[in-house]
């Protein structure tokens, strides 16, 4: 199987753009198509990031991804799952929700003691028309 190639920055901003009227709750979500675009690109800059195969990183229905140096997975239900869904992932993504709030507010299943992504995200951040500071 061929390596991917790796996600060229711009792209992966202009994906997560076409998003952020949705997250900041002034659009309806996105076609399927941008959503899931804005998904795998930032999951695949996560794997880039945080190369290994020790978390398993799941936003169904797009994508998922292994991640995070460590004891390999193989098999079976792998010991360090996160999963969540679109919105929360691109969230966290953009700096927009910070990982503890959302471990707080269980909107991210994270299961296994190596399932932790705070010190990877924000994997890029996108000026807030209002001047705000991304969440820590």
């Amino acid at each position: 199987m061929p390596a991917r190639r790796d996600v060229d920055p711009a792209e992966l901003r202009t994906a997560v753009a076409a998003t952020l009227p949705w997250l900041d709750d002034r659009a309806p979500r996105p076609g399927r198509s941008e959503l899931a675009r804005a998904v795998r690109l930032s999951l695949r800059t996560l794997e880039q990031l945080a190369p290994g195969h020790t978390v398993e990183v799941r936003v169904p229905p797009f994508s998922a991804v292994q991640c995070v140096s460590g004891p390999r997975h193989t098999r079976g239900i792998p010991p360090n799952v996160v999963e969540t869904d679109p919105h929360t992932w691109l969230s966290l993504a953009t700096g927009k929700l910070g990982w503890d709030r959302a471990i707080r507010q269980e909107l991210i299943v994270a299961s296994g003691s190596r399932a932790d992504l705070s010190w990877w995200l924000p994997l890029l951040r996108i000026a807030d028309p209002e001047g705000r500071a991304p969440e820590k």
